[in-house]
Protein backbone atom coordinates (compact mmCIF):
# COMPACT_ATOMS: atom_id res chain seq x y z
CA UNK A 1 0.00 0.00 0.00
CA UNK A 2 1.38 3.26 -1.12
CA UNK A 3 2.37 5.65 2.11
CA UNK A 4 -0.36 7.93 0.89
CA UNK A 5 -3.18 5.70 1.36
CA UNK A 6 -2.02 4.28 4.64
CA UNK A 7 -3.64 7.05 6.57
CA UNK A 8 -6.76 6.31 5.09
CA UNK A 9 -6.97 2.60 5.90
CA UNK A 10 -9.92 1.88 8.82
CA UNK A 11 -9.71 -1.79 9.26
CA UNK A 12 -7.84 -5.42 8.23
CA UNK A 13 -9.26 -8.57 8.10
CA UNK A 14 -7.35 -11.42 7.11
CA UNK A 15 -8.55 -15.21 6.45
CA UNK A 16 -5.88 -17.80 7.24
CA UNK A 17 -3.33 -17.01 4.45
CA UNK A 18 -5.15 -17.04 1.42
CA UNK A 19 -7.45 -14.06 1.75
CA UNK A 20 -6.56 -10.36 3.10
CA UNK A 21 -8.78 -7.64 2.90
CA UNK A 22 -8.18 -3.46 3.43
CA UNK A 23 -11.09 -0.88 4.14
CA UNK A 24 -10.00 2.68 3.18
CA UNK A 25 -11.89 5.87 3.91
CA UNK A 26 -10.88 8.66 1.55
CA UNK A 27 -13.59 11.39 1.95
CA UNK A 28 -17.04 10.31 1.62
CA UNK A 29 -16.03 7.05 0.21
CA UNK A 30 -15.26 3.67 1.19
CA UNK A 31 -13.07 1.24 -0.68
CA UNK A 32 -12.51 -2.65 0.25
CA UNK A 33 -9.70 -3.64 -1.20
CA UNK A 34 -9.43 -7.70 -1.39
CA UNK A 35 -6.09 -10.06 -2.44
CA UNK A 36 -7.55 -13.78 -2.71
CA UNK A 37 -5.68 -16.23 -3.99
CA UNK A 38 -7.74 -19.53 -4.85
CA UNK A 39 -6.99 -23.28 -4.56
CA UNK A 40 -4.58 -24.44 -7.06
CA UNK A 41 -6.10 -27.20 -9.74
CA UNK A 42 -5.78 -31.12 -8.15
CA UNK A 43 -6.17 -29.95 -4.88
CA UNK A 44 -9.45 -31.57 -3.27
CA UNK A 45 -12.71 -30.23 -3.89
CA UNK A 46 -13.44 -29.14 -0.08
CA UNK A 47 -10.51 -27.07 0.07
CA UNK A 48 -12.15 -25.21 -2.91
CA UNK A 49 -15.50 -24.90 -1.70
CA UNK A 50 -14.03 -23.36 1.72
CA UNK A 51 -12.54 -20.72 -0.12
CA UNK A 52 -15.33 -19.65 -2.10
CA UNK A 53 -17.56 -19.66 1.03
CA UNK A 54 -15.16 -17.32 2.96
CA UNK A 55 -14.62 -15.32 -0.11
CA UNK A 56 -18.73 -15.15 -0.03
CA UNK A 57 -18.67 -14.38 3.23
CA UNK A 58 -16.01 -11.42 3.32
CA UNK A 59 -18.19 -10.23 0.55
CA UNK A 60 -21.59 -9.92 1.99
CA UNK A 61 -20.39 -8.10 5.02
CA UNK A 62 -19.38 -5.18 2.70
CA UNK A 63 -22.49 -2.83 2.78
CA UNK A 64 -23.86 -1.93 -1.08
CA UNK A 65 -23.00 1.63 -1.16
CA UNK A 66 -18.93 0.40 -0.47
CA UNK A 67 -16.56 -0.11 -3.41
CA UNK A 68 -15.04 -2.97 -4.28
CA UNK A 69 -11.62 -4.12 -5.78
CA UNK A 70 -10.84 -7.74 -5.36
CA UNK A 71 -7.82 -8.68 -7.13
CA UNK A 72 -6.35 -12.48 -6.81
CA UNK A 73 -5.16 -15.63 -8.38
CA UNK A 74 -8.12 -17.71 -8.79
CA UNK A 75 -6.89 -20.39 -11.27
CA UNK A 76 -9.67 -20.80 -13.20
CA UNK A 77 -9.87 -19.94 -16.48
CA UNK A 78 -13.43 -17.82 -17.67
CA UNK A 79 -12.55 -18.12 -21.24
CA UNK A 80 -13.48 -15.76 -24.15
CA UNK A 81 -17.30 -16.70 -24.47
CA UNK A 82 -19.51 -14.06 -22.64
CA UNK A 83 -22.38 -16.08 -23.27
CA UNK A 84 -25.00 -16.36 -20.21
CA UNK A 85 -22.79 -13.96 -18.31
CA UNK A 86 -23.29 -10.68 -20.34
CA UNK A 87 -22.55 -7.53 -17.75
CA UNK A 88 -20.12 -9.70 -15.89
CA UNK A 89 -17.79 -10.94 -18.90
CA UNK A 90 -17.17 -8.34 -21.51
CA UNK A 91 -15.71 -10.87 -23.87
CA UNK A 92 -12.40 -9.87 -23.65
CA UNK A 93 -10.92 -13.27 -21.80
CA UNK A 94 -8.59 -16.12 -23.00
CA UNK A 95 -8.73 -19.74 -24.27
CA UNK A 96 -11.74 -21.95 -23.37
CA UNK A 97 -13.68 -22.45 -19.72
CA UNK A 98 -12.97 -24.65 -17.43
CA UNK A 99 -14.77 -25.74 -14.16
CA UNK A 100 -12.53 -23.15 -11.74
CA UNK A 101 -13.63 -20.84 -14.09
CA UNK A 102 -17.25 -21.74 -13.99
CA UNK A 103 -16.70 -21.25 -10.26
CA UNK A 104 -15.38 -17.77 -10.47
CA UNK A 105 -18.43 -16.42 -12.97
CA UNK A 106 -21.12 -17.86 -10.67
CA UNK A 107 -19.35 -16.22 -7.61
CA UNK A 108 -19.11 -12.69 -10.13
CA UNK A 109 -22.73 -13.41 -11.01
CA UNK A 110 -24.22 -13.95 -7.23
CA UNK A 111 -22.74 -10.25 -5.87
CA UNK A 112 -23.18 -8.79 -9.18
CA UNK A 113 -19.47 -7.94 -9.51
CA UNK A 114 -17.61 -7.37 -13.52
CA UNK A 115 -14.37 -9.03 -14.42
CA UNK A 116 -12.66 -5.96 -15.13
CA UNK A 117 -9.89 -7.66 -17.41
CA UNK A 118 -12.85 -9.38 -20.04
CA UNK A 119 -13.61 -5.23 -20.62
CA UNK A 120 -11.25 -4.28 -22.17
CA UNK A 121 -9.79 -5.12 -26.01
CA UNK A 122 -6.46 -6.34 -25.69
CA UNK A 123 -3.39 -8.26 -27.45
CA UNK A 124 -3.00 -11.95 -26.37
CA UNK A 125 0.06 -11.24 -25.24
CA UNK A 126 -1.41 -8.43 -22.74
CA UNK A 127 -4.07 -11.40 -21.45
CA UNK A 128 -1.77 -13.61 -20.21
CA UNK A 129 -1.05 -13.41 -16.38
CA UNK A 130 0.57 -17.16 -16.39
CA UNK A 131 3.57 -18.16 -18.40
CA UNK A 132 5.46 -21.39 -17.90
CA UNK A 133 7.81 -22.45 -20.32
CA UNK A 134 4.81 -22.78 -23.74
CA UNK A 135 1.95 -22.79 -21.40
CA UNK A 136 -0.05 -19.82 -21.04
CA UNK A 137 -3.07 -18.90 -19.08
CA UNK A 138 -5.45 -16.27 -17.61
CA UNK A 139 -5.92 -16.96 -14.17
CA UNK A 140 -5.31 -13.62 -12.28
CA UNK A 141 -8.59 -11.32 -12.14
CA UNK A 142 -9.89 -8.17 -10.68
CA UNK A 143 -13.62 -7.33 -9.75
CA UNK A 144 -15.23 -4.27 -9.35
CA UNK A 145 -19.10 -4.03 -8.72
CA UNK A 146 -21.28 -3.79 -12.02
CA UNK A 147 -22.59 -0.32 -10.64
CA UNK A 148 -19.05 0.89 -10.41
CA UNK A 149 -17.28 -0.51 -14.21
CA UNK A 150 -17.83 3.41 -15.31
CA UNK A 151 -14.61 4.64 -12.60
CA UNK A 152 -12.51 1.37 -14.46
CA UNK A 153 -10.41 3.17 -16.96
CA UNK A 154 -8.69 0.30 -18.14
CA UNK A 155 -7.35 -3.12 -16.67
CA UNK A 156 -4.01 -4.60 -18.28
CA UNK A 157 -0.95 -7.26 -17.91
CA UNK A 158 2.63 -5.71 -18.19
CA UNK A 159 4.15 -8.77 -20.22
CA UNK A 160 8.19 -7.39 -19.08
CA UNK A 161 7.49 -7.12 -15.55
CA UNK A 162 7.36 -10.40 -13.40
CA UNK A 163 6.26 -10.93 -9.25
CA UNK A 164 7.02 -14.60 -9.93
CA UNK A 165 8.85 -16.41 -12.22
CA UNK A 166 5.51 -17.28 -13.90
CA UNK A 167 3.06 -14.78 -12.61
CA UNK A 168 2.77 -11.23 -15.11
CA UNK A 169 1.88 -8.05 -13.09
CA UNK A 170 -1.51 -7.08 -13.87
CA UNK A 171 -2.94 -3.36 -13.05
CA UNK A 172 -6.19 -1.83 -12.98
CA UNK A 173 -6.88 1.90 -13.13
CA UNK A 174 -9.74 3.65 -11.74
CA UNK A 175 -10.49 6.78 -11.14
CA UNK A 176 -11.09 8.06 -7.61
CA UNK A 177 -11.72 11.54 -6.25
CA UNK A 178 -11.10 13.35 -3.40
CA UNK A 179 -13.00 16.17 -2.07
CA UNK A 180 -11.28 19.62 -1.82
CA UNK A 181 -11.01 20.22 1.24
CA UNK A 182 -12.73 24.45 2.16
CA UNK A 183 -10.28 26.92 2.83
CA UNK A 184 -10.63 28.88 5.52
CA UNK A 185 -11.35 32.42 5.07
CA UNK A 186 -9.27 34.72 7.02
CA UNK A 187 -8.61 38.71 7.21
CA UNK A 188 -11.00 41.69 8.68
CA UNK A 189 -14.81 40.76 8.27
CA UNK A 190 -16.51 42.86 5.22
CA UNK A 191 -18.36 45.87 5.97
CA UNK A 192 -21.63 46.16 4.20
CA UNK A 193 -21.68 49.62 3.44
CA UNK A 194 -24.90 49.95 1.71
CA UNK A 195 -26.58 49.15 5.22
CA UNK A 196 -25.85 52.09 6.44
CA UNK A 197 -28.99 54.09 6.64
CA UNK A 198 -30.34 56.90 8.69
CA UNK A 199 -29.11 57.62 12.29
CA UNK A 200 -26.15 54.19 11.98
CA UNK A 201 -24.70 56.33 8.69
CA UNK A 202 -24.64 59.73 10.74
CA UNK A 203 -22.56 57.88 13.42
CA UNK A 204 -20.49 56.24 11.61
CA UNK A 205 -19.07 59.61 9.56
CA UNK A 206 -18.69 61.02 13.08
CA UNK A 207 -16.38 58.23 13.84
CA UNK A 208 -14.25 58.32 10.78
CA UNK A 209 -13.75 61.78 11.27
CA UNK A 210 -12.34 60.99 14.52
CA UNK A 211 -10.13 58.39 12.45
CA UNK A 212 -7.88 56.29 14.39
CA UNK A 213 -8.14 52.38 14.29
CA UNK A 214 -9.78 52.10 17.33
CA UNK A 215 -12.52 54.09 15.96
CA UNK A 216 -12.50 52.19 12.40
CA UNK A 217 -13.06 48.97 14.39
CA UNK A 218 -15.80 50.30 16.60
CA UNK A 219 -17.57 51.51 12.93
CA UNK A 220 -16.90 48.22 11.78
CA UNK A 221 -19.32 46.24 14.52
CA UNK A 222 -21.84 49.30 13.97
CA UNK A 223 -22.28 47.95 10.83
CA UNK A 224 -22.39 44.03 11.92
CA UNK A 225 -25.41 45.12 13.96
CA UNK A 226 -27.31 46.39 11.04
Amino acid sequence: MDKEWKKDIVDVKRIEDHIIALKIVVGQETFNVISAYAPQVGLEAHLKVKFWEELEGLIQDIPLGEKIFLGGDLNGHVGSVLRGFEGLHEGYGLGEINADGKSILDFSSAFDLTIANTCFRKREEHLITYKSGVSCSQINFFHIRKSDRKICLDCKVIPGESLTIQHRVMVMDVRVKRRAERRSHSGAPRIKWWHLKGEKQRILQHKILEGGFRDHMEAQMICGSG
